[in-house]
């Protein structure tokens, strides 16, 4: 089967001017207008780069300001994977096209800031001082040797009809600089470091502390420190944690079970043993047993069932909520009303 040749190519490549080269690859230049990006040879030839950091940097240079060129942010966006796409950055960065840097913004996040040059090569040549405007070519006044050689004064001529004046072109407007996009506003992701913070939630208390409640509590917060030395709480926190304790006896918790939670995967070292046991009592107090009727199953739903009654006029039984004749008897008193 033959390959289907592309005539729009074919086409073109006979209004090409001269004679055709015999081998390697033939340009037809199509002169861009818009959605285009200028790519130097110094990056599309360059020799120490690989083909995939050439294209990588052809697509970044192609994107708009701001876009996210990270490699998760790029690997998202192209079918390349991670590893292939961090090498071609490395690889950027060693040639001094692509630049990453942290940098901490305002409210104190940090970001990685990246910056590509199109030419890092002309970074370090030295700057040429500023050269006056020069003049478009229409502008320009246009001297030749026999002008230049001609005498001021011309011999006198026969009389001819003045020539009208040619007009003088009107000078080019000067080039209006592009309007420039407004920065888009900024939008706060997170809340400053002086954002109010949220109250913490109180110390749970009992519904009634009683004395039986309050000695166990106290006698666990002040053996804490038997089981951890790091829980050594003073006598006036022991006092003020002992209704979070009293909380967790009246719904079932065992002492041992309330040892255990508040000291089980605790940080090396406690610095605030007091903060830290108030802190478990209040986020992690278990919910109150269900009860004898919360665990009772719902009673079934049964179908309502229709009772049988006994016909009063031919005595057989049918399903009626309430007594009287069958279907029957009611047609044939219907029919004899009828005919009466």
């Amino acid at each position: 089967m033959d390959t289907k040749q592309n005539t729009a190519l074919l086409r073109a490549l006979t209004e090409l001017p001269g004679p055709l080269s015999a081998r390697g690859v033939i340009h037809i230049a199509i002169r861009h207008t818009d959605r285009f990006t200028v790519v130097g040879n110094d990056l599309a030839q360059h020799p120490g780069l690989s083909t995939t950091a050439v294209g990588f940097a052809v697509r970044i240079q192609s994107l708009p300001q701001g876009t996210e060129v990270g490699i998760k942010a790029l690997a998202a966006r192209f079918p390349e994977g991670e590893k292939l796409i961090a090498a071609a950055l490395r690889e950027l960065e060693a040639h001094g096209y692509l630049q990453r840097a942290r940098t901490r913004l305002p409210n104190g996040r940090i970001v990685t800031r990246t910056v590509f040059c199109n030419q890092p090569a002309a970074l370090l040549r030295p700057r040429a001082a500023a050269t006056p405007p020069q003049l478009p070519p229409a502008a320009r006044p246009i001297t030749t040797h026999a002008q230049a050689s001609e005498p001021t004064v011309k011999p006198e001529a026969s009389p001819e009809p003045d020539p009208q004046p040619e007009p003088t072109p009107d000078p080019p407007a000067p080039l209006a600089a592009p309007p420039q996009a407004a920065a888009p506003p900024f939008v706060r992701l997170v809340p400053p470091p002086t954002a109010p913070k949220p109250p913490r939630p109180p110390l749970p208390r009992p519904r009634e502390l009683t004395p039986e409640l309050e000695r166990i509590s106290t006698a666990l917060l002040s053996g804490l420190r038997h089981h951890a030395p790091q829980f050594t709480l003073s006598e006036e926190h022991v006092r003020e944690l002992v209704p979070g304790v009293a909380a967790w006896l009246e719904r079932d918790a065992h002492p041992d079970t309330i040892r255990h939670t508040l000291t089980i995967n605790a940080p090396e070292p406690v610095n605030y043993p007091y903060q830290f046991v108030k802190h478990r009592l209040t986020v992690l107090l278990p919910p109150p047993l269900p009860g004898a009727h919360d665990l009772t199953p719902p009673p079934a739903r049964r179908n309502p069932v229709t009772p049988f009654q006994t016909c009063d006029g031919c005595e057989r039984a049918f399903r009626a909520p309430t007594p009287g004749h069958c279907r029957d008897c009611r047609t044939e008193d219907e029919q004899r009303a009828t005919a009466a």
